[in-house]
């Protein structure tokens, strides 16, 4: 029978669908913003790879859900997220080949994630976990897609917070990158705890990070009139 804390991912999903609809609607009223679609899109994985844990909570496990969880989790679960923040930071020409580098080698992860066996001995009902993959070399990608993701999500929202710091007409957007730099680290902390069978931790990391990143990007495009008046700061 699940534990009650095995349910915390339909909340995080339901929270994934709402966020990604909200960014989406931003990109549709600017007109532009690569960076926009691969948040979007980051969110969306997040939201896939916590459907996956909802699945398996309610309905037990499968194959398909199983490989589906790792490769949005695992492989994706932030690395979508830190290329949108590659091409808001980034020169343009740069973004597109750190794009060219990471796509291949998801997908190439991502085929052999999908091909391996599973031990069927080590599966429990209603948990998932990457020990069960029949070729465990596999979750070597994971920790190098994962380093890409924290440097530049987390590098990214703590160097734009140094930036912004500095002058009190955008220390709404310091608030908001100190935020999403502690809400992209949580679900790391989180996935490390699975390789040792914790994963519950990670059902936790992973709705209150996805709840810090909205906080950031919410202080982030909101009016910072709004922000400053909240915070006491006062408008220049």
């Amino acid at each position: 029978m699940p534990q009650f804390i095995s349910y915390i991912p339909i909340v995080t999903t339901l929270f994934a669908i709402i966020f990604a609809i909200l960014i989406y609607k931003r990109y549709a009223e600017k007109g532009k913003g690569t960076h926009l679609l691969w948040w979007c899109f980051g969110v969306i994985m997040y939201g896939i790879g916590t459907f996956t844990e909802s699945y398996v909570s309610l309905f037990g496990w499968n194959p398909f859900i199983f490989k589906s969880w790792y490769i949005s989790g695992a492989l994706l679960g932030g690395l979508p997220l830190a290329q949108g923040t590659v091409y808001l930071l980034l020169k343009r020409k740069t973004a597109h080949i750190l794009t060219g580098i990471v796509v291949p080698l998801i997908i190439v992860a991502s085929a052999f994630i999908i091909l391996s066996p599973i031990n069927m001995d080590l599966v429990e009902s209603h948990r998932l976990t990457g020990s069960v993959l029949g070729w465990q070399w596999t979750r070597t990608f994971s920790p190098f897609l994962n380093l890409y993701a924290v440097i530049f999500l987390v590098g990214g929202a703590i160097l734009s917070a140094i930036r912004y710091k500095k002058n009190a007409k955008t220390y709404y957007r310091f608030i908001g990158n100190v935020y999403i730099a502690v809400g992209a680290i949580l679900p790391g902390i989180g996935g490390s705890f699975t390789r040792f069978g914790y994963t519950e931790i990670l059902y936790i990391t992973e709705v209150i990070g996805l709840s810090l990143i909205y906080l950031g990007y919410y202080y982030n495009i909101n009016n910072k009139e709004l922000i400053q008046e909240k915070l006491g700061i006062e408008t220049v």
